[in-house]
């Protein structure tokens, strides 16, 4: 049966996503997942209570994490951003649903949140799982960058198409007032602020456009279905449409899906002036 796709749905993934894999006949049909959940940290959504229990937020998590594995196709990807407090369960969950970890990057911004009786926290865990670590995605001549021994030591022995970029994401906005150089081999990418012209404004939980960018180029190819099972503010499907995926995007919040859908329209020309 075809697939309700290009599009956001207005529903809980837990349940949306099995229900959509029996209508398609057990058939996986994500070739990359991108989930970015509640950080169980008291953030005020529109329609999530974002303060459960540790059990409670713990059973939760194994329940979208079992949905998405399912739904995840067998060469499939699997990134998930969380924060500290649940980083550690999200690898623990992987494991026990046989996903295989390739990378545990660290996204890291200087200008994190203020506090005064701890170190101001300033980074977020992004996982990359794939199901089958002999056959997945992987274009790496998508995101190769310049290596030092090109830029900065002329060195006749580098490879002439650069490297595989590191897996710590960094930004310095002090020195580097635009994100992601071609001549740099670390991520840059800030996180989107208030001020930003690609904040959509309705969501505060916002990924940076250049960010998503790089995981789909990554882990996927033209016409592959990019999964985000809570589309929040429409990152991931946005960027999506713009480099010519499939997507589909979930979300509990009716106002989150009507702004999304609402941010879809415009996604390829606000793309395109980056």
């Amino acid at each position: 049966m075809s697939l309700n796709e290009n599009t956001i749905i207005q529903a809980d993934c837990v349940e949306w996503l099995p229900a959509e894999l029996r209508r398609q006949n057990q058939n996986p049909f994500a070739d990359l997942i991108f989930a970015d959940p509640p950080f169980n940290i008291g953030y005020e959504y529109d329609k999530y209570e974002d303060n459960l229990e540790y059990e409670h937020y713990l059973q939760w998590t194994r329940k979208w994490m079992q949905a998405c594995y399912d739904v995840l196709a067998g060469h499939g990807s699997f990134w998930i951003a969380i924060g500290d407090d649940y980083a550690a369960e999200i690898k623990i969950i992987a494991r026990e649903l046989n996903l295989v970890m390739r990378n545990w990057i660290i996204w890291y911004y200087t200008f994190g949140q203020c506090t005064r009786m701890k170190f101001a926290r300033s980074h977020t865990h992004i996982f990359y799982f794939v199901k089958d670590p002999n056959n997945y995605i992987f274009n790496k001549e998508a995101i190769r960058v310049p290596s030092a021994r090109q830029t900065t030591y002329n060195d006749k022995r580098a490879f002439s198409r650069g490297k595989v970029p590191d897996d710590t994401w960094i930004l310095r906005p002090q020195e580097i007032p635009d994100a992601f150089q071609p001549d740099e081999d670390t991520w840059h990418f800030s996180r989107v602020c208030g001020t930003f012209k690609e904040r959509a404004g309705f969501h505060g939980c916002q990924m940076p456009e250049k960010l998503l960018e790089r995981i789909i180029l990554t882990s996927s190819h033209p016409g592959d279905l990019v999964l985000d099972p809570f589309s929040g503010s429409g990152t991931t499907v946005a960027v999506a449409r713009s480099l010519g995926r499939r997507y589909l995007g979930i979300d509990l919040s009716e106002n989150y899906v009507k702004q999304g859908l609402e941010r879809l329209e415009n996604a390829a020309s606000l793309f395109e002036q980056e």
